[in-house]
């Protein structure tokens, strides 16, 4: 078949890279998930990651979630060091919270529009939120785009918008280190939103 609709002869072949290219980034990210869940990185812990992660990507088919962003290794390093340094934080102070005599935390469901409303930036945004204690992920809208999750120890108006605020951030920075470049314009020029109250 010639002329102007024939298809290219290396149309089939990106196709299937780019599938293979998706595989690979999903198991990369369960074997990361399976090490953090494990909370110690062994080579027991990656290769059970990828013994798992294989087996759910073959037994467990993912919907088809296509990566359009681009890999930014200083940008990764940047979210992977200030991860590391909020969930240190944040143990600290739920730690506080258990032992201090007479602490009566109050908590609060919120909601939170990201600004990206892809499959891949909500999961990827939902589980860095989540794996950080005193937040955790109830629900996630789809078709909004808006996180709801509960959050630990709030007295005030202001420690809400700070939650909002926290959210956002760890999205800007997941955006910044594996998001396309439109999606880095929408979290550097939309600082205006700050989520959505439930």
């Amino acid at each position: 078949m010639t002329g102007p609709d024939a298809p290219g002869p290396g149309v089939s072949g990106r196709g299937r890279l780019g599938r293979w290219r998706d595989q690979v980034v999903a198991l990369g990210w369960l074997v990361l998930v399976w090490n953090l869940l494990w909370g110690d990185v062994t080579w027991a812990n990656l290769v059970g990651g990828l013994l798992v992660g294989g087996a759910v990507l073959v037994f467990y088919p993912l919907p088809a979630v296509s990566f359009g962003g681009r890999l930014r290794p200083g940008a990764l390093l940047v979210f992977a060091g200030r991860f590391v340094v909020e969930l240190v934080t944040a143990s600290l102070h739920v730690a506080r919270i258990a032992v201090q005599p007479g602490c009566r935390p109050r908590g609060a469901i919120i909601g939170v529009r990201l600004r990206v409303s892809s499959d891949l930036n909500l999961a990827l945004t939902a589980e860095a939120v989540s794996l950080v204690p005193g937040t955790l992920i109830l629900e996630v809208d789809r078709a909004a785009g808006v996180l709801y999750l509960h959050v630990l120890d709030t007295h005030r108006p202001a420690d809400l918008d700070a939650a909002r605020e926290r959210t956002l951030t760890v999205e800007r920075r997941i955006i910044r280190a594996v998001g396309s470049a439109a999606e880095l314009r929408l979290v550097e020029t939309g600082t205006s939103e700050k989520g959505t109250r439930p």
